[in-house]
């Protein structure tokens, strides 16, 4: 082999690394998976990936997608209708998504690819006997205790909009005394009856691990938030094949499916073996459905 071929190799090597697709993630394990989601059905079209997943909040991902240092990272789009562009909460779920999307993609060239097929919300817990011996089975039942209940929200919760504050409004009651806690040592705080409610996301493993009991919000106050990619659109011009395989995914997962996939990781299994089992499992059943 010549030089000039050499050199040439070299700078087409060179040229391929840096035009990976990078997949950003928030810090907690649903985004993980399905980051990771993204990241294995990308590969398998010959698309190649950069995973940065666990990054941080929604304004840190947020920032880091318009700042051009992810391409792509999964999102809800409550959370991008009300802590992203501070508007009010919409009940309807296509409203929601009609208007994020047109938002999205005047301010800042970003896209919102098909929603995955659930949605995860905020949802207050409680350990399934106190829900019994309280008789508490909706976020009102909590307004003649909630003074004397120890409440545990982590930081964004309690900033945003259809956080905390707006709940308080919404339900007219406050709790006895709030520890703001990382999602994680929430659900041991809550194991250990260092707390007695917490915010959790709907869709977590760990709900139906610690029996706890999810409170129906009755007031409908939680905005939906149906779970998507958000895509860089410079991102979708330079790979052509990349919105085929966020069509792909559309509708791939519900509510059930999603809570499994985090249990499967919160467990111990390992996240890139998790997600291909499930892969696998959506081809299986591809196969065996009637045509």
């Amino acid at each position: 082999m010549n030089r000039a071929v050499l050199i040439l190799l070299v700078l087409l090597l060179a040229c391929g690394s840096g035009d990976a697709v990078v997949i950003g993630s928030k810090n907690f394990t649903e985004q993980d998976v399905l980051g990771e989601i993204l990241a294995q059905e990308l590969e398998a079209r010959g698309i190649p990936v950069e995973r940065r997943f666990h990054l941080g909040g929604t304004f840190v991902c947020h920032s880091a997608i318009v700042d051009g240092e992810i391409d792509l990272y999964p999102e809800y789009t409550g959370t991008a209708l009300t802590a992203i562009l501070k508007r009010a909460p919409v009940q309807d779920p296509e409203r929601t998504l009609g208007e994020v999307t047109d938002a999205y993609a005047a301010r800042w060239r970003l896209v919102w690819g098909p929603p995955f097929g659930f949605e995860n919300t905020f949802a207050l817990v409680v350990r399934r006997a106190d829900a019994e011996s309280l008789d508490l089975r909706t976020i009102s039942d909590l307004g003649p205790v909630a003074a004397r209940m120890r409440a545990g929200f982590g930081p964004e919760f309690m900033a945003r909009e259809d956080g905390y504050p707006g709940l308080r409004r919404a339900y007219g009651f406050e709790f006895g005394r709030i520890l703001q806690l990382d999602l994680g040592l929430m659900y041991r705080a809550l194991d250990q009856r260092e707390i007695d409610v917490a915010v959790a996301n709907s869709t977590d493993g760990r709900i139906d691990a610690l029996d706890l009991v999810v409170l129906a919000d009755d007031r409908r106050y939680f905005p939906p938030y149906q779970a998507a990619p958000v895509v860089r659109e410079e991102a979708l011009d330079r790979h052509p094949r990349l919105r085929e395989g966020l069509a792909a995914l559309a509708g791939s997962l519900d509510e059930a499916g999603m809570r499994a996939l985090n249990r499967d990781v919160e467990s111990g299994g390992e996240l890139e073996n998790v997600v291909r089992a499930w892969r696998e499992r959506r081809v299986r059943q591809r196969e065996a459905a009637p045509r």
